[in-house]
Protein backbone atom coordinates (compact mmCIF):
# COMPACT_ATOMS: atom_id res chain seq x y z
CA UNK A 1 0.00 0.00 0.00
CA UNK A 2 1.74 3.36 -0.81
CA UNK A 3 0.32 6.68 1.07
CA UNK A 4 -0.66 9.25 -1.29
CA UNK A 5 -0.71 12.93 0.48
CA UNK A 6 -2.66 15.68 -1.27
CA UNK A 7 -1.14 18.78 -0.80
CA UNK A 8 -1.26 20.38 -4.33
CA UNK A 9 -3.53 23.41 -3.01
CA UNK A 10 -2.84 26.92 -3.78
CA UNK A 11 -2.85 28.26 -0.11
CA UNK A 12 -5.52 30.92 -1.34
CA UNK A 13 -7.61 30.32 2.11
CA UNK A 14 -4.50 30.90 4.10
CA UNK A 15 -2.93 33.77 2.11
CA UNK A 16 -0.60 32.21 0.09
CA UNK A 17 1.00 29.60 3.16
CA UNK A 18 1.69 26.41 2.01
CA UNK A 19 -0.56 24.24 4.10
CA UNK A 20 2.35 21.33 3.73
CA UNK A 21 5.02 23.58 5.35
CA UNK A 22 2.83 24.95 8.33
CA UNK A 23 4.46 23.79 11.56
CA UNK A 24 2.42 21.48 14.58
CA UNK A 25 5.21 21.24 17.57
CA UNK A 26 7.47 21.66 15.43
CA UNK A 27 7.18 19.26 12.56
CA UNK A 28 5.87 20.38 9.19
CA UNK A 29 2.01 18.50 8.23
CA UNK A 30 3.27 16.78 5.12
CA UNK A 31 6.37 15.07 7.65
CA UNK A 32 3.97 14.89 10.02
CA UNK A 33 1.40 12.54 8.30
CA UNK A 34 4.03 10.74 6.26
CA UNK A 35 6.07 9.41 9.16
CA UNK A 36 2.77 8.78 11.35
CA UNK A 37 1.75 6.10 8.34
CA UNK A 38 5.28 5.39 7.39
CA UNK A 39 5.07 1.51 8.91
CA UNK A 40 1.48 1.55 6.97
CA UNK A 41 1.92 2.44 3.88
CA UNK A 42 5.27 1.31 2.14
CA UNK A 43 5.80 4.52 -0.70
CA UNK A 44 4.77 7.90 0.20
CA UNK A 45 3.77 9.89 -2.59
CA UNK A 46 2.78 14.07 -2.45
CA UNK A 47 0.78 15.90 -4.91
CA UNK A 48 2.51 19.07 -3.96
CA UNK A 49 2.23 21.39 -7.01
CA UNK A 50 4.92 23.55 -5.90
CA UNK A 51 8.64 23.57 -4.08
CA UNK A 52 9.37 20.56 -4.96
CA UNK A 53 12.53 20.49 -4.60
CA UNK A 54 12.08 21.03 -0.26
CA UNK A 55 9.84 17.82 -0.52
CA UNK A 56 12.76 16.16 -2.25
CA UNK A 57 15.26 17.46 0.63
CA UNK A 58 12.95 15.83 3.49
CA UNK A 59 13.01 12.28 1.01
CA UNK A 60 9.62 12.70 0.22
CA UNK A 61 8.58 12.19 -3.84
CA UNK A 62 6.58 14.91 -4.90
CA UNK A 63 4.82 15.79 -7.62
CA UNK A 64 3.47 17.72 -10.03
CA UNK A 65 -0.54 17.86 -11.37
CA UNK A 66 -0.39 16.19 -14.74
CA UNK A 67 -3.65 17.83 -15.96
CA UNK A 68 -3.87 21.42 -13.86
CA UNK A 69 -6.35 23.13 -12.44
CA UNK A 70 -8.69 20.14 -11.44
CA UNK A 71 -8.57 20.67 -7.97
CA UNK A 72 -7.95 17.25 -5.71
CA UNK A 73 -9.04 15.17 -8.84
CA UNK A 74 -5.59 16.55 -10.54
CA UNK A 75 -3.66 15.41 -7.57
CA UNK A 76 -5.19 11.78 -7.34
CA UNK A 77 -4.44 11.47 -10.80
CA UNK A 78 -0.75 12.14 -10.23
CA UNK A 79 -0.77 10.01 -7.11
CA UNK A 80 -2.50 6.79 -9.54
CA UNK A 81 -0.25 7.65 -11.73
CA UNK A 82 3.27 7.49 -10.07
CA UNK A 83 2.07 4.20 -7.51
CA UNK A 84 3.38 1.28 -7.91
CA UNK A 85 1.57 -1.09 -5.18
CA UNK A 86 -2.26 -2.59 -5.57
CA UNK A 87 -3.53 0.28 -2.80
CA UNK A 88 -3.50 3.69 -2.58
CA UNK A 89 -4.29 4.85 0.48
CA UNK A 90 -5.33 9.18 0.46
CA UNK A 91 -5.28 11.85 3.12
CA UNK A 92 -5.48 15.89 2.88
CA UNK A 93 -1.87 17.45 4.24
CA UNK A 94 -4.62 19.67 6.28
CA UNK A 95 -5.76 16.72 8.03
CA UNK A 96 -5.17 17.05 12.29
CA UNK A 97 -6.27 14.01 13.71
CA UNK A 98 -5.10 11.17 11.33
CA UNK A 99 -5.69 7.82 13.06
CA UNK A 100 -3.26 5.00 12.64
CA UNK A 101 -5.90 2.49 12.00
CA UNK A 102 -7.14 4.44 8.95
CA UNK A 103 -6.01 2.34 6.35
CA UNK A 104 -6.57 -0.89 8.37
CA UNK A 105 -10.28 0.20 8.88
CA UNK A 106 -10.54 1.18 5.50
CA UNK A 107 -9.09 -2.08 3.80
CA UNK A 108 -11.56 -4.23 6.00
CA UNK A 109 -14.49 -2.61 3.61
CA UNK A 110 -12.91 -5.14 0.64
CA UNK A 111 -13.89 -5.02 -2.76
CA UNK A 112 -11.94 -1.32 -4.70
CA UNK A 113 -11.36 0.30 -1.62
CA UNK A 114 -13.34 2.67 0.43
CA UNK A 115 -14.28 6.43 1.85
CA UNK A 116 -13.99 7.29 5.39
CA UNK A 117 -16.62 9.64 7.24
CA UNK A 118 -16.25 10.91 10.82
CA UNK A 119 -18.61 12.78 13.01
CA UNK A 120 -18.35 16.06 10.32
CA UNK A 121 -19.34 14.25 7.80
CA UNK A 122 -18.32 12.39 4.49
CA UNK A 123 -14.35 12.85 4.31
CA UNK A 124 -14.00 11.96 0.57
CA UNK A 125 -10.10 12.75 0.17
CA UNK A 126 -9.45 10.10 3.16
CA UNK A 127 -10.00 7.24 1.14
CA UNK A 128 -8.17 3.97 0.28
CA UNK A 129 -8.34 2.45 -3.39
CA UNK A 130 -7.46 -0.36 -5.79
CA UNK A 131 -5.25 1.17 -7.86
CA UNK A 132 -6.73 -0.47 -10.78
CA UNK A 133 -9.90 0.70 -10.24
CA UNK A 134 -9.09 3.97 -9.44
CA UNK A 135 -7.16 4.66 -12.83
CA UNK A 136 -10.23 3.66 -14.89
CA UNK A 137 -12.32 5.52 -12.76
CA UNK A 138 -9.91 8.87 -13.47
CA UNK A 139 -10.00 7.76 -17.25
CA UNK A 140 -13.35 7.94 -17.06
CA UNK A 141 -14.28 10.59 -15.38
CA UNK A 142 -11.57 13.15 -17.14
CA UNK A 143 -12.73 11.70 -20.60
CA UNK A 144 -16.28 12.85 -19.26
CA UNK A 145 -14.74 16.31 -18.01
CA UNK A 146 -16.16 15.53 -14.42
CA UNK A 147 -13.91 16.74 -11.81
CA UNK A 148 -15.64 15.98 -8.54
CA UNK A 149 -13.48 13.58 -6.52
CA UNK A 150 -17.23 12.61 -4.61
CA UNK A 151 -18.73 11.72 -8.31
CA UNK A 152 -15.68 9.43 -9.00
CA UNK A 153 -16.16 7.64 -5.89
CA UNK A 154 -19.81 7.41 -6.70
CA UNK A 155 -18.97 5.83 -9.59
CA UNK A 156 -16.66 3.38 -7.98
CA UNK A 157 -19.42 2.18 -5.31
CA UNK A 158 -17.04 2.81 -2.49
CA UNK A 159 -18.11 1.98 0.73
CA UNK A 160 -18.36 4.62 3.66
CA UNK A 161 -16.21 3.73 6.86
CA UNK A 162 -17.89 5.70 9.82
CA UNK A 163 -15.36 6.84 12.29
CA UNK A 164 -17.59 7.31 15.28
CA UNK A 165 -16.10 9.89 17.69
CA UNK A 166 -13.53 10.91 15.26
CA UNK A 167 -13.38 14.09 13.61
CA UNK A 168 -10.51 14.39 11.48
CA UNK A 169 -10.41 18.17 11.26
CA UNK A 170 -8.50 20.43 8.67
CA UNK A 171 -6.67 23.85 8.43
CA UNK A 172 -8.36 26.31 5.64
CA UNK A 173 -8.09 29.51 8.35
CA UNK A 174 -6.44 31.32 10.81
CA UNK A 175 -8.79 30.30 13.68
CA UNK A 176 -8.03 26.64 12.27
CA UNK A 177 -4.31 27.18 12.36
CA UNK A 178 -4.60 28.34 16.09
CA UNK A 179 -6.94 26.06 17.26
CA UNK A 180 -4.60 22.86 15.69
CA UNK A 181 -2.00 24.22 18.11
CA UNK A 182 0.35 25.62 14.31
CA UNK A 183 2.83 27.17 14.78
CA UNK A 184 2.89 31.60 13.47
CA UNK A 185 4.72 32.11 10.88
Amino acid sequence: MSLGILAGGRASRLGGRDKAWIERDGVPQVLRIAHRFSDECGAVLVSANRDLPRHARHGLQALMDRRPDLGPLGGLDALAAACTTPWLFTLPVDIIDADITLPRMLAQAGGQGAVARDDDGLQPLVALYRLDALRAALASALADGEYSVRAMQSALALPVVAFAGLRFGNINTPDDLAAAGCAPE
